[in-house]
C-alpha cells in the first residue's frame, strides 16, 4: 500500500474512532454529501484571443513600469531582487515575462484532502467546489436580528455546512466570533471545523503565527508526514488592491507555501474605487496582481498549490456602497476565468453575493446573478456560496440554507444534458404515441424521482394548503429548516486521541499569551 493510501486508511480509521464510534455511526442521522461538481457544460468565453492578449500585454506593462508594493517585508524584497526584479524602496518592478515564468511551476489541479477521505475535493480543471460565506463580523437570524457574531454562532454555521448536501467545503471564517480574543479565536475556529465537520476547511491568515498554528493543528489531525506531502488546507490571501501585498498577508502566504498548503491569491476589487471603472482596465489590474502574488508563492516553494482569485463588485456612485450581481461584475468574472485558464491555474470567484440587508427579493436576485455567472464562468473554488448578506458584513442563518438549497440547482445545470439511450426517451415516445400523456408510461415511472431537480426548501403546495399551514414565506421556511438541521445534527466520529491532542494544543497556545482584542 502506498504512503498516501496508508494515510487515507489511517484517517478513515481516525474518523470512525473504533467499534463504539462505528456502532454510534449506524444509529446516526444519515448525512448526504454530494460529490464536487465535474462540469459537463462549456464555460463562457467573453473575450476574443486578441482581447486576452491585449490584457496580458498591459498587465506585463503594469508589472514592469508601475510595479507592485510588497510592504513591511524586507525578506520578500530580497527574494525579488535575487530573482531579477527591480526593487526600489518597497516597490517591486518585475521584468516582462518573469512573473509568468515563475507562475509556470504552480500546479493546474490539486487535491485538498479532508479528514474523511470521501469528502476530499479536486480543485482545478472542470471541477467546481462550493464553500460558505467568509469573514462577516455580524450574524442575523429571524429571531435575534442583526448582532455581533459569537463562537456559538460560528459552531452553528459549521454544523449547517456539514449538514448541507450540496456544500463541498466547510470554509474558514464563516463569521467572526467577537466574544473571543482576536489573537486566540483562530484556534477555536479551526478546532470547530476539525471537530464538527469532516469536510475540507481553510486556515487562518490574520497573522503568520496563526497560519503556523493552523499547520500545526493539521499535523495533529492528519499526521505530520501526510501534511508534508499533501494539501489539507486552502486559505485566502487577499491582495490589498491596487497593487499592494501587505506584510500580514505575505507572512501567511509564506507559511502556507513553505508547508505545501494551498492559497488563493485574490485581488479584492470594487470597480471605480480599487480598480478602474472599465472592465478591461479592471481585468488588467487583476491579472497583474495575481501574477505578482502567484509568482511570489513560487519563489517560496516551486510547485506550491495556488488558485487564481478574483473578488469583484461594482460601486454605487451615489452612495459609494459596493453593488453585486451587476452585468459588469459578470463580465469581469468571465474574463478573469479565461485569463486563469490561459495560465493553467484553478480559478476562484463568485458566490451568493448581495448588498441586501435581509434575505429578501433583492438578496435572491443579486445572489442568483452571481451564482449562475460563476458556474457559467468556470469557477473552480466558489467562496461565499451561501450565507452572505449586507455586502459581506453579515452571515445570515436563513440565507445560508436558502443559498445552500439553490446550489443543488447548479449541480443539475453543471451536469449538462443526458444523451444516453434513457435520456433520448425514444421508448417513451413509442409507448405514448399521438394524443396520449406521459404520466403513466414506463419511462416516467422509472425516472420520475430523479428527472427534475426539486428544492428541499420551497413551498410547492396549493394555495389552500399553504394558507392553512400558516402562509409562510421563504424566510420563515428557512428559519424552520435551520432549526431542523441543527436539531438533527450529530458530529462526525473523530478518534478521541486525536481530539484530545487538538484540545490540548489549543489550550496550551491560548494560555501562552494574554488576550488581545486588536
Amino acid at each position: 500500500m502506498s504512503e498516501v493510501a496508508e494515510a487515507g486508511a489511517r484517517r478513515a480509521r481516525g474518523a470512525k474512532g473504533g467499534g463504539a464510534a462505528r456502532r454510534a455511526e449506524r444509529s446516526a442521522v444519515r448525512i448526504e454529501a454530494a460529490r464536487y461538481i465535474e462540469r459537463a457544460i462549456p464555460s463562457v468565453e467573453i473575450l476574443s484571443t486578441e482581447a486576452l492578449e491585449i490584457i496580458e500585454r498591459n498587465a506585463e506593462t503594469v508589472l514592469e513600469e508601475i510595479g507592485v508594493a510588497f510592504t513591511d517585508n524586507p525578506a520578500a524584497l530580497e527574494r525579488w531582487r535575487a530573482a531579477g526584479a527591480d526593487v526600489r524602496d518597497e516597490r517591486v518592478r518585475i521584468p516582462r515575462g518573469l512573473a509568468r515564468q515563475l507562475c509556470a511551476t504552480a500546479p493546474s489541479t490539486f487535491t485538498q484532502h479532508a479528514r474523511n477521505p470521501e469528502r476530499s475535493v479536486e480543485i482545478g480543471g472542470k471541477t467546481t467546489i462550493f464553500a460558505p460565506v467568509y469573514g462577516p463580523p455580524f450574524v442575523r437570524d429571524a429571531a435575534g436580528g442583526r448582532r455581533y457574531a459569537t463562537m456559538a454562532d460560528f459552531e452553528s454555521f459549521v454544523k449547517l455546512g456539514y449538514m448541507s448536501k450540496w456544500l463541498h467545503h466547510s470554509g474558514g471564517t464563516v463569521c467572526e466570533p467577537t466574544d473571543i480574543a482576536v489573537n486566540k479565536r483562530h484556534l477555536d475556529m479551526l478546532l470547530a471545523h476539525m471537530r464538527l465537520s469532516d469536510k475540507p476547511f481553510m486556515g487562518s491568515v490574520t497573522a503568520p503565527e496563526r497560519a503556523a498554528d493552523s499547520v500545526a493543528m493539521c499535523e495533529i489531525l492528519f499526521g505530520k508526514e501526510f501534511v508534508a506531502e499533501n494539501a489539507v488546507m486552502t486559505s485566502l490571501i487577499n491582495i490589498n488592491s491596487p497593487l499592494t501585498l501587505d506584510g500580514t498577508m505575505m507572512g501567511a502566504l509564506e507559511v502556507y507555501a513553505a508547508a505545501g498548503q494551498a492559497t488563493i491569491i485574490s485581488p479584492f476589487i470594487v470597480g471605480g474605487a480599487m480598480a478602474p471603472v472599465s472592465v478591461a482596465g479592471t481585468l488588467t489590474q487583476v491579472l497583474a496582481e495575481v501574477l505578482a502574488g502567484v509568482a511570489y508563492s513560487q519563489l517560496i516553494r516551486p510547485g506550491a498549490p495556488v488558485i487564481f482569485g478574483a473578488f469583484v463588485a461594482s460601486i454605487d456612485m451615489n452612495s459609494g456602497a459596493p453593488t453585486f450581481g451587476t452585468p459588469e461584475a459578470s463580465k469581469i468574472l468571465w474574463g478573469a476565468g479565461q485569463l486563469a485558464r490561459r495560465m493553467n491555474l484553478p480559478f476562484r470567484s463568485g458566490g451568493g453575493l448581495c448588498g441586501s440587508k435581509l434575505p429578501d427579493a433583492q438578496a435572491a436576485y443579486e445572489s442568483a446573478n452571481t451564482l449562475n455567472a460563476a458556474l457559467m464562468g468556470g469557477v473552480n473554488f466558489m467562496l461565499h456560496a451561501c450565507g452572505w448578506l449586507e455586502g459581506g458584513l453579515v452571515s445570515s442563518f436563513e440565507k445560508f440554507v436558502m443559498d445552500a438549497d439553490q446550489l443543488g440547482a447548479l449541480h443539475s445545470l453543471a451536469a449538462g444534458i443526458d444523451m444516453s439511450e434513457n435520456g433520448q426517451a425514444m421508448d417513451a415516445m413509442r409507448e405514448v404515441g399521438p394524443g396520449g400523456h406521459y404520466l403513466g408510461c414506463a419511462h416516467t415511472q422509472a425516472n420520475f424521482k430523479s428527472a427534475f431537480w426539486r428544492s428541499d426548501l420551497f413551498d410547492y403546495k396549493p394555495f389552500e394548503t399553504w394558507a392553512e399551514e400558516g402562509a409562510r414565506d421563504t424566510q420563515a421556511l428557512a428559519s424552520a429548516r435551520v432549526a431542523r438541521l441543527l436539531g438533527d445534527y450529530q458530529a462526525p466520529p473523530l478518534d478521541e486521541g486525536v481530539a484530545e491532542a487538538l484540545r490540548d494544543f489549543v489550550a496550551r497556545r491560548k494560555a501562552a499569551e494574554p488576550d488581545a482584542f486588536v
